[in-house]
């Protein structure tokens, strides 16, 4: 009888789910419906842009925005996408409908190479004449990057109760002393001294080498962020580096003091600076739309007809199967091949904003983006990440653009085989026994550590793929291999190194390498003339829906949010390797900025 009740269960939650989605589906078609009937929306001529990056979530692409709307709550807040995040800052600067541009910086989960975006974008609004205005309330040290890109900048007088600005730190974890305790035994194959990918679970704390590159990463990325600020603001690095090491930003005073901010004040004071700067008579007259908003309205962006350029999104991890994430080595071929014959895309922008993965879906990628560029000409642009299998296929680009604050590099490769063995036998008291028809025919059974002819065999396979990664590397950026040997060895540098080593060619934005693309392919310079297509087109309200029901993998450095213990999830997913003697080209499982 249990049984039969489970599984009328069973088939009731079935069909109650699907009725879910079948009603979500008829709603958002119908709500499509009713939007094509209605009129174009027209904003005051005096209308403040709104950047508030607590409102929403920050990706490399937007989700659906009307589908936010309907689900409310069941998707929690809106995702923006950066590109379309800073091509709107940039399009309302040419709005004659926008007046003034105005940065609520704080509390939002942008990383320090979207900031970076963020402010470029921000500074070519200034450019146009209009006013910026920041208001700081828990200012950290990328919101204090961005807001003081402004003309204006307010600070709350209240004491937030936040750490203040404190610097760069990178989190790591090391997990063997727990591993050893549960009787499992990580055998790590790797090639470069540097390549700490599987560190964590062979140590209990960091190596020297890998100190040593974390420690640099940690001051080339604070090096970026205070070269921003001390600009902006007009003070000198010194004077920014004695506040932050005595613990002095976090108090209101002390940031006016210092000249961080032009003045404290509270919102209804912010409110009225804004209604002086649009010149309009009263806060009930001020209209302010919020960036998520402008970017589906955006009307000048929308009509661009011309000079047609492809953003190829290269996010997250590159996987082998499609079923396993949304990034899949064949997937991203056949997107490049249909861009490669689509006669009206004149230039490519490949977007690569991913730590790595499979080398055989990177080098399926590389070699369609190798085709791609003998047809049209192909730019690299790299966000938070761009290391190793992200590197891989990105290498040969015709130029690269780097943040300065991206992660690259990481030449190197590796691969994990757990030994089970021990937790079966001392944890769980189970017995394991094979029996096959070869010397090595259990060596994937990971209830056995590999004897020295495996462990050889292994070393082997990953020597070769290094060697080819070097090779790709070198001619990709007509260096030596010997060089880039030097270089490589799984090290991650900030984008900024990256460029003075050869690994880069500029450090710029997305837009900085959307106008190269147009120049070089012989496109106008005018940035009101192109007319940008993305690849993977935006996710519609189907896939949002049937995303709901599916599992998602997890961006590279947010997984248990606000804990320690950020990369536990992560990292021992990847222990239990799905597919053993796999070699991956990804740079380290649980690196946290902060």
């Amino acid at each position: 009888m249990k049984p039969f009740v489970r599984n009328l269960l069973a088939v009731i939650t079935g069909i109650a789910i699907m009725w879910l989605i079948a009603f979500l589906i008829i709603t958002a078609l119908v709500r499509g419906v009713i939007r094509s009937f209605e009129q174009e929306p027209s904003l005051p001529g005096n209308s403040v842009l709104v950047v508030d990056l607590s409102a929403f979530h920050m990706d490399e692409q937007t989700t659906d925005i009307p589908a936010a709307d309907l689900l409310g709550g069941m998707v929690g807040a809106e995702t923006v996408g950066l590109w379309d995040a800073c091509d709107a800052i940039v399009t309302a600067a040419y709005d004659p409908a926008v007046r003034c541009l105005y940065l609520k910086p704080d509390g939002g989960d942008a990383s320090p190479a979207a900031m970076e975006e963020l402010r470029a974008a921000v500074q070519l609004f200034h450019q146009s004449g209009k006013p910026v205005v920041s208001y700081l309330q828990n200012p950290s040290n990328g919101s204090l990057y961005l807001g003081t890109a402004a003309d204006k900048v307010f600070m709350t007088s209240s004491y937030g109760g936040n750490s203040g600005v404190v610097g760069i730190s990178l989190q790591m974890l090391y997990l063997k002393d727990l591993l050893d305790r549960l009787g499992v035994k990580v055998q790590l194959i790797r090639h470069g001294k540097y390549k700490s990918a599987g560190e964590m679970f062979v140590r209990s704390s960091s190596s020297p080498e890998n100190l040593e590159q974390n420690r640099e990463v940690a001051v080339s990325l604070w090096g970026s962020l205070a070269e921003g600020i001390t600009a902006s603001r007009g003070i000198s690095a010194e004077r920014l580096d004695s506040l932050v090491n005595g613990m002095g930003l976090v108090l209101p005073e002390v940031f006016l003091r210092s000249g961080l901010v032009d003045e404290l004040a509270d919102k209804n004071q912010v409110t009225d600076y804004l209604c002086r700067m649009t010149q309009v008579d009263s806060p009930s007259s001020l209209s302010l739309i919020a960036l998520s908003d402008y970017i589906r309205y955006k009307p000048l962006a929308d009509k661009r007809q011309g000079w047609k350029i492809a953003v190829l999104f290269i996010n997250g991890d590159i996987v082998d199967d499609a079923s396993a994430g949304t990034l899949s080595g064949d997937m991203y071929a056949d997107l490049a091949e249909a861009i490669r014959l689509d006669d009206s895309v004149k230039a490519v922008v490949l977007r690569v904003n991913s730590p790595g993965g499979s080398v055989l879906a990177s080098d399926k990628i590389r070699a369609a983006i190798d085709l791609l560029g003998e047809s049209k000409v192909v730019i690299a642009s790299y966000g938070d990440y761009a290391a190793s299998g992200g590197y891989w296929i990105s290498s040969g680009c015709r130029e690269i653009y780097t943040d300065a604050m991206t992660l690259t590099g990481s030449i190197g490769v590796f691969s994990m085989i757990p030994d089970f063995s021990k937790t079966a036998k001392d944890l769980v008291h189970v017995g394991v026994e094979s029996v096959g028809s070869h010397r090595h025919s259990d060596v994937m059974s990971l209830m056995r550590p590999l004897d020295k002819e495996e462990t050889e065999a292994m070393q082997g396979q990953v020597e070769a793929i290094y060697d080819r990664f070097v090779a790709l590397v070198a001619g990709g950026r007509d260096l030596s291999s010997e060089y880039v040997d030097s270089i490589g060895q799984g090290r991650v540098w900030t984008g900024s190194k990256a460029r003075e080593l050869g690994l880069a060619d500029q450090v710029g934005t997305l837009q900085d390498a959307l106008f190269r693309a147009a120049v070089l392919s012989g496109g106008p310079e005018d940035y009101m003339s192109w007319q940008v297509v993305q690849y993977p087109a935006r996710a519609d309200m189907t896939e949002m829906l049937l995303s709901m029901f599916r599992q998602q993998p997890q961006r590279p450095t947010v997984l248990l949010e606000n804990t320690p213990f950020a990369g536990l999830s992560e990292a021992f997913d990847a222990l239990t390797l799905k597919a053993p003697f796999k070699v991956w080209a990804r740079m380290p499982y649980a690196i946290e900025v902060k």
